[in-house]
């Protein structure tokens, strides 16, 4: 349920309806916008006398929400939300650019990566800081941690750092990130979901590729309900009939997103399609989308890359990738 409360209403008066409606044991939203103020209403409502609030003088209007997703849902919080890490700002309008290779080498080399991809206009760096792969025989298993080498590159080039943690106990161990990225295989991961929801930290949360929209933003309600409401959508690609590229780029589902819910939301084309000569055209229909940021695999030499070399773009790629997004959304202003 939603409750609109009307331009004219004091502070005293919200707070006082907020106390009667936390007594009816319903957890309480509040959106401030810049006319009005929303009450989202989240657990049993059923108690609740519905025509009693709806004549109160201060209340505008009451709504149902019958979708499952509560706290990530637009009705509940009209406003955009913003997330801002270090100098990197997410649903301002802007397509902020997260850049980096699937897993780190040595830090000499990373430093000097990120200080090109910072130049070129990424505000974030990003890497696996515990690799992994989907088969248990490839290399990139065999990496490990890279927490010192991504803490570097931090402290080198002041860039935020994100980085994906696999399961509870990492996220401890992954101090150095300013963002937590959660893989797509790891969206229903309940447990780590939960436990990112009592970080501070803002979470990247990509969308799994058979999931539903609706599925994604159930995995978001989880970190929300537990207290952090910094969520980052990602659209990583869903699995189709198609085999020509390793995934279908859902570009539908960046609107979408945004009409259903107030979080910010970015692409992953790289990741999507698994073909890196696909990735400025992906790049610059996702900026078209309206997409907050675009999430990018580079590095150096990807045919010296211990896996994923296939989707990884060079830094002069990136390049030309960022300038053409910066001018689509120019353009689009």
């Amino acid at each position: 349920m939603i409750v609109v409360l009307r331009p004219d209403t004091s502070r005293e008066q919200r707070d006082q309806l907020i106390g009667w409606l936390k007594a009816q044991n319903v957890d309480v939203h509040i959106s401030e916008g810049k006319v009005y103020t929303v009450l989202g209403l989240v657990g049993n409502t059923g108690n609740i006398d519905e025509e009693l609030v709806e004549s109160l003088s201060i209340v505008d209007s009451v709504k149902h929400v019958s979708e499952p997703f509560k706290k990530s849902n637009r009705k509940f919080h009209p406003e955009n939300t913003v997330v801002r890490v270090g100098n990197a700002v997410f649903g301002d309008g802007a397509c902020t650019l997260i850049a980096g290779p699937c897993a780190p080498g040595n830090p000499d080399e990373m430093t000097a990566l990120a200080k090109k991809l910072k130049k070129a206009g990424a505000a974030v760096f990003k890497a696996d800081m515990f690799a992994h792969t989907m088969s248990p025989y490839d290399s990139g298993n065999r990496l490990g941690s890279c927490v010192e080498v991504l803490s570097e590159v931090k402290k080198a080039t002041g860039l935020a750092i994100a980085a994906e943690v696999m399961d509870a106990a990492q996220i401890e161990r992954a101090d150095c990130a300013d963002i937590l990225m959660v893989g797509r295989r790891n969206m229903g991961n309940l447990e780590l979901l939960r436990e990112l929801g009592r970080s501070d930290r803002p979470v990247i949360l990509r969308r799994d590729r058979s999931a539903e929209l609706k599925e994604l933003l159930m995995s978001a309600e989880y970190i929300m309900a537990g207290g952090n409401e910094n969520v980052i959508l990602c659209e990583s690609g869903i699995r189709t009939f198609e085999s020509y590229t390793r995934n279908t780029m859902d570009m539908s589902a960046l609107p979408l997103l945004h009409e259903l819910s107030h979080l910010p939301v970015i692409a992953e084309p790289c990741r999507a399609t698994g073909l890196s000569r696909l990735t400025y055209s992906m790049s610059m229909a996702a900026a078209a989308c309206g997409a907050d940021g675009i999430m990018l695999d580079v590095c150096e030499d990807p045919m010296k890359a211990p896996y994923d070399g296939g989707q990884m773009i060079t830094t002069e790629q990136f390049e030309k990738t960022a300038f053409g997004i910066r001018s689509i959304r120019e353009v689009m202003r």
